[in-house]
């Protein structure tokens, strides 16, 4: 059996996208710039998808502009938020278990003369109101903060974050890459200034995003040229993307609440039978986490291991720890959470989707304790550069 559990990392494409797709990318191909009449078919379609997308946030189609992906999304909201905003200060505020889209975005800044502060988050790996009201200041300018951790699924108050940072005088971005499709996500009911998404994460393709800015905020371009995106945003737009995306997106949310309660049953058993295994923790929020992703830490083993040992018995998952010029690292979002380095090395991440089934987490189930078995039966290969 093959049980494919790493939807986090990306979604198969949905049926309907993948025929929209494939006829934008072979007959109706015309530039959208353009001004005849194959170019303004594919300009009316591009607009509607957009309109489509804007809806699905409670936004207006003239906030929403489309990017190549997620990261560029979050680097566009925080390197041009945080030009905009220099006059007030140069203080910018994040979480430490954001994605390295963000992060490394932030360090960016820091290298060009912007103070960041990292929120620290508990041991479930939320990040506290009280915590940011704290780390404001005067000169606080921006405030990003991701909707849905894509490690551990835990899920941030998000309105009462961006409400902080309104009073006091910041903008409010969210990385909801995690989010969009699998949660009911509203802009102006949670307050946010800026919103990134991705396209391949519910249904869509890869290499197609988009960025939410609020319609009062005159963001500057990251990427200069033409002027594509009202002039916000240079490059000719991926059509064939973008309606695939849109198509996606619709699929997602249809009958969303069905599709959620679902996937939290299938969640809630995969849990219930992989904590039966000695020496495995659950790591996330217990209750405020993504509908079907169950990220758990081990004794004994690696992630990676773990991981390999798996998807050779049939089934797709990923780990938390990456390695790198020969060290694995332990995740900077476990670490965050205050999971000892050796455990967090032990990582593995399931996350569900639609076409996931009750006989797949069965498998799931058989198969993930004898993996875990196994491993520590083996010698440590080696100690990669363990504290």
């Amino acid at each position: 059996m093959q049980v494919y559990a790493d939807h986090a990392a990306t979604t198969p494409m949905s049926s309907s996208a993948f025929k929209t797709m494939c006829s934008y990318l072979r007959d109706n191909y015309g530039n959208p710039s353009g001004v005849h009449s194959l170019s303004q078919n594919a300009r009316m379609a591009m607009e509607d998808a957009r309109t489509g997308i804007a809806s699905a946030i409670g936004a207006t189609k003239n906030e929403l502009f489309f990017t190549s992906n997620g990261s560029e999304a979050d680097n566009w909201a925080i390197k041009s938020a945080a030009e905009l905003m220099k006059e007030k200060g140069k203080h910018v505020i994040t979480s430490s278990i954001e994605h390295h889209a963000v992060l490394s975005t932030c360090k960016y800044l820091e290298e060009r003369g912007y103070e960041v502060t990292y929120l620290p988050v508990d041991a479930n790996g939320q990040v506290s109101v009280d915590s940011l009201k704290e780390a404001m200041r005067k000169d606080t300018i921006l405030v990003s903060v991701m909707m849905a951790n894509n490690e551990v699924g835990t899920i941030q108050p998000i309105k009462e974050l961006a409400s902080v940072a309104k009073e006091g005088g910041a903008l409010f971005h969210t990385d909801a890459v995690q989010a969009i499709g699998h949660l009911s996500v509203g802009v102006n009911e949670l307050g946010v200034d800026m919103l990134s998404m991705s396209g391949h994460k519910f249904g869509g393709p890869k290499g197609i995003g988009a960025l939410y800015i609020r319609r009062e905020l005159k963001l500057p371009p990251l990427i200069h040229g033409g002027g594509q995106e009202r002039g916000r945003r240079a490059g000719t737009e991926n059509v064939a993307a973008i309606l695939a995306m849109a198509a996606a997106l619709e699929d997602s949310l249809d009958r969303l609440d069905e599709k959620v309660e679902r996937l939290r049953k299938m969640r809630d058993r995969l849990i219930a039978g992989v904590i039966k295994i000695d020496g495995s923790v659950l790591t996330g929020h217990p209750c405020e986490r993504l509908p079907g992703l169950a990220s758990f830490v081990f004794e004994g083993i690696e992630g990676e291991s773990a991981v390999l040992m798996l998807d050779y018995r049939g089934i797709q998952t990923s780990t938390g720890s990456a390695c790198s010029t020969g060290s694995l690292e332990a995740s900077h979002v476990l670490r965050a959470m205050g999971i000892p380095n050796g455990l967090a090395h032990g990582s593995i991440r399931f996350s569900l989707g639609a076409e996931n089934t009750e006989e797949q987490i069965d498998h799931i189930l058989v198969q993930t304790p004898l993996v875990v078995e196994r491993l520590r039966s083996l010698p440590p290969l080696c100690t990669c550069g363990r504290k």
